[in-house]
């Protein structure tokens, strides 16, 4: 028995969370109590980052004229992605991508400025702040989960002009934008898959044993 563990149920909890875990793209309007935002945001904060740089910064984005102005360049970039995708775009157009109007809380995630002064974990791969980052929003979408809240991660947008609409300075970059808030139910499958878009591969056809492309158990 390994002591450090959670007792069973706590653990499965944590596992619930993460497979039932869904980029949400409908949302019941509604609200999101302020100490249930800021324990959402705290368990975002609490994510690894390398040399504890904690390279996160959220914006959290009130104004009515705002939302309408990131819905706006959200839709100028579906309709580009759609261009590009060429023989599929008909059917990418048919995709939701977002719940930007619906949603109770929208938060824009971004790198901070000033991050090549951070050396540490980054000297090699000087991308690690980005992976800092994905944890604080893995964490914030695990705890949105286990509140019964639906999230979405949109990243259909021009980081600069996002980046000017919303003031960010010079040498951070907005990654993500974050829908969230009560939603009607779950998806029971990622949407994508349900939509027939793409379908989720096994995690056999992803592991490998000593070299790239060398399947578990083969020696």
């Amino acid at each position: 028995m390994n002591r450090a563990a959670f007792p069973e149920e706590q653990r499965a909890g944590v596992y619930r969370a993460i497979a039932e875990r869904r980029d949400m793209r409908h949302f019941a309007g509604g609200e999101i109590a302020p100490e249930l935002l800021v324990r959402l945001l705290e368990a975002a904060h609490q994510a690894p980052s390398v040399g504890l740089m904690q390279p996160w910064r959220f914006i959290r984005i009130r104004r009515t004229e705002l939302r309408t102005a990131i819905h706006g360049l959200v839709e100028q970039e579906r309709r580009a992605t759609a261009e590009a995708l060429g023989e599929r775009s008909d059917e990418f157009m048919r995709l939701k991508v977002e719940g930007i109007r619906d949603c109770a809380e929208l938060l824009v995630a971004c790198l901070m400025d000033g991050r090549e002064a951070h050396v540490f974990g980054r000297r090699t791969l000087p991308e690690m702040d980005l992976a800092s980052l994905s944890c604080a929003i893995q964490n914030l979408w695990l705890a949105a989960r286990a509140e019964g809240l639906g999230m979405g991660w949109v990243s259909l947008f021009e980081p600069q002009a996002l980046a000017e609409l919303l003031r960010v300075p010079a040498g951070a970059k907005p990654v993500a934008i974050i829908c969230l808030g009560p939603v009607q139910a779950f998806y029971p499958a990622p949407m994508l898959a349900l939509e027939g878009w793409r379908q989720p591969r096994p995690l056999a056809e992803l592991l490998f044993e000593d070299a790239w492309g060398s399947p578990e158990g083969e020696g």
